[in-house]
């Protein structure tokens, strides 16, 4: 049986990373972020390497475009029975310097996003018996300064995970959270502009800090959701697993 997975986030990154990983896997993808211009370059290569996948512009936030971009993977690929919860953005800040908007906006994103989006094809995986999410949280969870708006809604997000776990597994459905360390992205090379430090010397700081002595790639978070999503992962529901080339709390 052909799998169906929506990837949030997808255009760039870590969830084009996975993206195109699941779809060497076997799967249906449909390639999920605001822009779906920038969505379909990561689904013309998908099907360049003889996959399937559709671009797909939504607000991960907005009930919406939510219920209409689902309906759309139905219609174009098939019962979606993966999901990755991956769309994010970052607002950081020192808290006393922290605006509501950059607060309210960050939790937008993250948590009622993955909300949104699970409760939209939760009810497939059901029906269909079987079912996969997969939420993208972060080392920041464990908390980090600059980052109280992101911590906390990547804390949410494993809180989250588990209570899916709990209630969905009775129907086939597995629930995992993902926590990336530094990650190579366009996020990270961001992160590296805002403070003044230059990409490279950015990537070479961090990696001292990891016991592996290298800063990860999409790849390597691509290969952890290849496992969760796998039909050899489930008896595994309701774990965090921290991809950050070492040990975490």
């Amino acid at each position: 049986m052909t799998r169906t997975a929506i990837v949030t986030g997808a255009a760039r990154g870590i969830g084009a990373g996975v993206a195109k990983r699941l779809a060497a896997d076997g799967m249906s993808v449909a390639v999920l972020d605001l822009d779906e211009t920038a969505c379909k370059r990561v689904a013309d290569e998908i099907e360049a390497a003889g996959g399937r996948a559709i671009a797909v512009g939504a607000d991960v936030a907005d009930e919406e475009q939510v219920a209409g971009a689902v309906d759309r993977v139905v219609r174009d690929l098939g019962t979606p029975t993966v999901l990755v919860n991956n769309a994010g953005i970052i607002r950081d800040n020192l808290l006393f310097k922290m605006s509501v908007e950059d607060w309210d906006s960050v939790m937008s994103v993250h948590l009622r996003g993955s909300f949104l989006l699970t409760r939209a094809v939760e009810s497939h995986m059901r029906e269909a018996g079987w079912g996969r999410v997969i939420n993208l949280s972060s080392t920041s969870a464990l908390g980090n300064r600059g980052q109280a708006n992101y911590a906390a809604a990547k804390a949410g997000v494993q809180g989250f995970t588990k209570t899916l776990a709990l209630e969905l597994g009775r129907y086939g459905v597995t629930a995992n959270a993902i926590a990336p360390g530094f990650i190579e992205t366009e996020m990270t090379a961001a992160t590296a502009e805002r403070v003044g430090v230059p990409f490279e010397d950015f990537k070479k700081g961090a990696a001292a800090q990891i016991p592996v002595a290298r800063t990860g790639k999409p790849e390597d978070i691509a290969h952890a959701v290849s496992f969760f999503a796998s039909e050899g992962a489930g008896f595994v529901s309701g774990q965090v697993l921290y991809v950050a080339g070492g040990p975490k709390a």
